[in-house]
């Protein structure tokens, strides 16, 4: 085929120049001829007619995939304007130009130079144009051709899945369609037959079919039964060429899955079933399973069971289980042996969802005899009601019998039965009951506000079998009885304004009462019959359990009463009627026009009513930096002054400096005072230096204040004497009490002890050489005014 189509391009290649041009060079040479017709010429202005087109050429074809040594020949072009002089030179120009197609400038022969692809791109534009090599100037406008590639059969079918999952229901008859395959082929479905693809299947027969054109794969057989044979296989060919010898062909694979469908009925594998159950199983209880079977899967294989017929119908029933496709059957009604020990049922099994086409196959129903046997058990005792309710008054005395509940033996025998009350459900021992006939009594007083409820349990015992028993909860309903009155449901903060005007409304309250009557709360208010007429207040009830406190009078003073007591007698409406008197405090304050509480203390008066708050805090705020003001001018003023501190070197303060302890400099604040000898009050407030550390700290007893003792040797000896007769006082020449002034100075000693030595007057000028850290020195005792003073 290849060989025929490489001869057919060569003789179609060697005529190209004497072949009738295609319809597009037709309309470019009329284009063309039309241009020239039109133009002018710049030497001589007038109109040039050409009569003949120059180009010669024709749509040319090539073969693709083409595999010879040499390059492909594609085609020549030629103008009549060609002398053959070599003038004239051919430019080709478009798609793949200068690579995939090569001219001959001189000749105008083109050939391709590499092996293309239809596939790939089926046809090239290109554009060719002649020119004179002496001038430059093209002796024919530029023309556009077309290059086609001719399809080979290279490319074989392909399906568009590898593999295709599809189901048919089983049972189908024969043509019914299963899935459409579908393959492609990526040759030229308008040249030839290299794309007409024929599908043919290759595995699957005799079960399927396969339609040649369309790829339609349908049954083949009838009645195919997914129970037989549920997967089936098929591979389909597509061939090309028309499915002639020589195409080329792509297979695929369906997997084809037959689906169930409900054509086979229910059917048990025994005809008959037996079972036994004690006398004494609970109601609902499973006593057995039975099961049929159905080939069919999913909601094709649900069944459902029934009882149809029988003489135990009413005593049992069965149920489908869903999961497992089984009926169980269940006690419906309590067993007894004394009365039948033998049951006969009919069971009914069909399909829940049967498919009206397969009716002709038989009945879907299927039916089997289940019997069920009682058998005899000692019974526990058996209690007349399921619970018992019992309702009792609050009140009742202990001792009295509330209730009874009462128990038998089923068991033929009948035994003797006694009564007990399950400890766990009545810890606080409330309640008991008589043994042998079941009436229960109280133990204890009642309470229905603490306790509303008492669930008990009463155990019921064989005497002769104690592990015979039963429970039965008994519930005790405990009945309101009014002994409780009523009070004030939450603590008031009552006030009144002093601008408070005849009729108004101050305070609504609400009671409260831990009884419950039946037919509801109702709550009355009134004075105490102490004072039914009070001159200041009103108690109004509002007729719903509220009352309301209205002012009596116009306007009240803080100044003569800050707060008021209002008892209010409180009783209710029950038997027998209990009553409370309850005391709202009602606090006099101070409100500003709207009635908005602003102050409630008394201490308030002694302000004026028209400062407000800013102002009065300023106010205080001035008075404490004033008294502070005053405060350190009379510390200062106290520094300035100074007494002689020795008048006579006999007077007893000379033993004060043996102890050579001159304080701690110009910042010892707190050093020693010889004024403290003289003013004893001051020295009762013991002060801690602040340049030493303490070692120990003593426990100083203080004693009375001497006013009396104005003179330094008489408060020392009655100080020394208190010491020595303190056993816990440390021994007195120890103390620094009364000679301590500090630690060593770095500076010289400023005692003015040893000053009164000199005849005259000291000179503290010097200090004022030492800096500014005894300037303050300076200033007390070298000037002219601490001189005098």
């Amino acid at each position: 085929m290849r060989t025929c189509s490489c001869q057919f391009l060569f003789i179609w290649t060697c005529v190209l120049h004497v072949v009738d041009l295609t319809p597009l060079q037709e309309r470019m040479n009329k284009y063309l001829q039309r241009e020239r017709t039109l133009g002018l010429s710049e030497d001589h202005g007038k109109m040039l007619r050409r009569t003949k087109r120059g180009w010669m050429w024709n749509q040319f074809f090539l073969l693709e995939e083409y595999t010879g040594t040499d390059t492909q020949y594609v085609g020549k072009l030629h103008t009549d304007q060609d002398k053959g002089d070599g003038n004239l030179k051919y430019i080709l120009t478009g798609d793949g130009a200068g690579s995939l197609f090569i001219i001959d400038e001189n000749t105008g022969d083109i050939h391709a130079a590499k092996k293309l692809d239809r596939e790939e791109k089926s046809l090239y534009v290109l554009r060719a144009k002649a020119i004179d090599r002496k001038t430059g100037r093209q002796v024919e406008p530029e023309s556009e051709f077309i290059i086609k590639i001719h399809d080979i059969n290279d490319n074989e079918p392909k399906f568009t899945k590898d593999l295709y999952i599809a189901t048919v229901p089983e049972m189908s008859g024969v043509g019914t369609s299963v899935i459409q395959v579908t393959a492609t082929d990526a040759d030229d479905a308008n040249y030839g037959n290299s794309a007409k693809i024929v599908y043919s299947i290759l595995q699957g027969q005799p079960y399927f079919s396969v339609d040649p054109e369309s790829g339609i794969i349908k049954t083949a057989l009838p009645d195919m039964s997914r129970e037989n044979r549920e997967q089936y296989q098929v591979v389909i060919q597509a061939k090309d060429m028309g499915g002639q010898m020589g195409g080329l062909s792509g297979t695929t694979t369906v997997n084809i899955t037959l689906t169930d469908v409900n054509n086979n009925p229910p059917r048990f594998p025994q005809s008959t079933y037996q079972f036994s159950s004690p006398e004494s199983v609970p109601l609902d209880t499973p006593l057995g399973r039975i099961k049929a079977n159905d080939p069919d899967v999913g909601e094709n294989a649900e069944m459902e069971y029934s009882l149809v017929e029988g003489d135990g119908s009413d005593m049992f029933d069965i149920i489908t289980d869903k999961d497992t496709q089984e009926g169980i059957i269940t006690v419906k009604k309590q067993l007894d042996f004394e009365k039948k020990v033998l049951y006969t049922l009919r069971v009914e099994v069909s399909n829940t969802h049967p498919d009206p086409r397969f009716r002709h196959l038989g009945p879907f129903e299927d039916t089997a005899v289940v019997k069920i046997s009682v058998d005899d058990v000692d019974e526990p005792p058996v209690f007349r009601k399921p619970f018992y309710l019992i309702e009792v008054d609050e009140d009742v005395k202990e001792g009295s019998i509330i209730g009874q509940v009462m128990a038998y033996d089923p068991d033929a025998i009948k035994n003797l039965i006694k009564y007990s009350v399950d400890r766990h459900t009545d810890l606080d021992r409330i309640f008991n009951i008589h043994s042998a006939n079941g009436s229960i009594f109280t133990l204890k007083p009642l309470d229905r506000e603490a306790y509303p409820w008492h669930n008990i349990t009463i155990t019921a015992t064989e005497i002769n079998n104690p592990k015979q028993s039963s429970h039965i909860p008994v519930f005790i309903r405990i009945l309101d009885i009014n002994d409780h009155a009523p009070e004030f449901a939450k603590y008031y903060e009552t006030f009144v304004c002093e601008n408070a005007k005849p009729g108004q409304l101050i305070q609504t309250i609400s009671v409260m009462d831990k009884d419950d009557p039946p037919r509801g709360h109702k709550f009355f208010f009134e004075p105490v019959p102490e004072f039914p007429l009070n001159p200041n207040f009103t108690i109004v009830d509002n007729k719903d359990n509220t009352a309301g406190i209205l002012t009596r009078k116009d306007g009240y003073s803080r100044h003569k009463m800050n707060a008021y007591l209002l008892p209010i007698l409180i009783f209710d409406n029950d038997y027998p009627i209990q009553s409370s008197t309850g005391t709202l405090t009602i606090r006099v304050c101070a409100c500003d026009n709207q009635g908005n509480m602003q102050s409630c203390n008394a201490e308030a008066l002694i302000l004026s009513a028209g400062l407000s708050t800013g102002a009065l805090i300023a106010i205080l705020l001035c008075i404490l930096i004033l008294l502070i003001l005053v405060v350190l001018f009379t510390a200062l003023k106290r520094q300035r002054k100074k007494e002689p501190l020795i008048i006579s070197k006999d007077d007893v303060r000379d033993n004060i400096v043996t102890y050579n302890d001159e304080g701690g400099g110009e910042e010892d604040t707190q050093a020693f005072d010889i004024g403290t000898l003289r003013n004893p009050e001051a020295r009762e407030d013991s002060k801690l230096r602040r340049d030493v550390m303490p070692e120990t700290i003593f426990q100083i007893r203080r004693t009375a204040p001497l006013w009396e003792n104005i003179d330094v040797q008489d408060f020392i000896h009655r100080r020394l004497k208190e010491n020595d007769s303190d056993p816990s006082a440390p021994p007195y020449d120890s103390l620094a009490t009364y000679a301590y002034e500090g630690n060593d100075s770095i500076a010289d000693s400023l005692s003015s002890l040893e000053s009164l030595t000199a005849d005259g007057n000291q000179d503290y000028d010097y200090l004022s050489d030492w800096g500014p850290r005894f300037k303050k020195l300076a200033d007390m005792y070298g000037g002219d005014d601490s001189d005098r003073d």
